[in-house]
């Protein structure tokens, strides 16, 4: 079942699985997102928690104890309730359970909010710790945008251009793990021009990340700017030959290559006390700004 949401410049639907977003259009109809081909992803925007990538052997070590969790986490793949649906916004929520905590042994409450603004569609996730000791998370957003853009522009055109200037090393994934050896970046100044052979080795891994804010598209073409203020991390991605990009704003990721200590002490990830919340954000704005 899906949730259907609107405003005058912008149209999105979201999938009570996973609370994904699974459809996202301009005002003239154009679509945005990627249509989950199964021939490369049958993803369109996932929502990873309460792990970003994979943990070594798919374990996590939480006060002696090892439970099983998969990459990315079991929010993708759990069915959200919806809690609140209207003409532009909606939210949806996820409670822990046996089954979660059996895999992840902290109770929470997992709220994801939609709402459309003029030419602006907003992502929030609201993570509340239920429990009685601090609950140590990661979340990732993993939208997948078009590529090209429906907007005439070749595909060898698009690129993403950060705010700040990204010169600090990256990070590839090895094996499904994050290596320890930093790589050059590829981003040229604020300029990252995007081609396939980029990512023939995975994903690019921002764990130094300077921006909060990236513009996709093709210069003199129309454009998307993803805005995430209070996440530290992203991800960039596809499979080669894909008509898609993800660009994945983060708090926190895969775990280090060397690394093989307890869950709380897995770099990138934050602690939650007990009764808080903590709320996990991104924006999307249609040619919200020019390349």
């Amino acid at each position: 079942m899906t949730i259907a949401i609107a405003g005058p410049r912008l149209q999105a639907e979201i999938s009570e699985n996973g609370a994904e977003l699974v459809r996202l259009r301009d005002a003239q109809g154009r679509d945005l997102l990627w249509d989950g081909d199964p021939a490369f992803w049958t993803g369109r925007s996932p929502l990873l928690f309460p792990i970003v990538g994979q943990v070594r052997n798919n374990r996590i070590r939480v006060g002696g104890s090892e439970y099983e969790l998969f990459r990315h986490g079991f929010a993708r793949t759990s069915r959200f309730e919806a809690v609140e649906a209207g003409p532009s916004q909606c939210r949806l929520r996820l409670i822990s359970d046996e089954a979660t905590l059996r895999r992840y042994p902290f109770p929470f409450r997992l709220d994801v909010a939609y709402r459309i603004a003029e030419e602006t569609l907003t992502m929030t996730a609201s993570v509340t710790n239920t429990g009685n000791t601090d609950m140590p998370v990661s979340f990732g957003f993993h939208p997948a945008f078009r590529w090209p853009l429906p907007y005439g522009a070749a595909r060898e055109a698009h690129e993403i251009r950060f705010e700040r200037e990204e010169g600090a090393p990256i990070r590839r994934p090895l094996e499904g793990l994050i290596g320890r050896q930093p790589l050059p970046s590829p981003v040229q100044g604020r300029a990252l021009r995007l081609n396939d052979s980029l990512f023939a080795a995975d994903a690019l891994v921002f764990d130094r990340l300077e921006s909060r804010s990236v513009t996709y598209g093709a210069p003199g073409s129309g454009s998307i700017r993803v805005d995430f203020p209070c996440m530290t991390h992203l991800g960039i991605w596809t499979k080669p030959g894909a008509g898609f990009i993800c660009i994945e704003p983060w708090q926190g990721y895969a775990d280090p290559e060397d690394f093989d200590g307890e869950f709380s002490e897995k770099p990138g990830l934050v602690l939650i006390q007990p009764g808080i919340e903590r709320d996990f954000g991104m924006s999307v704005t249609v040619n919200g700004a020019a390349l």
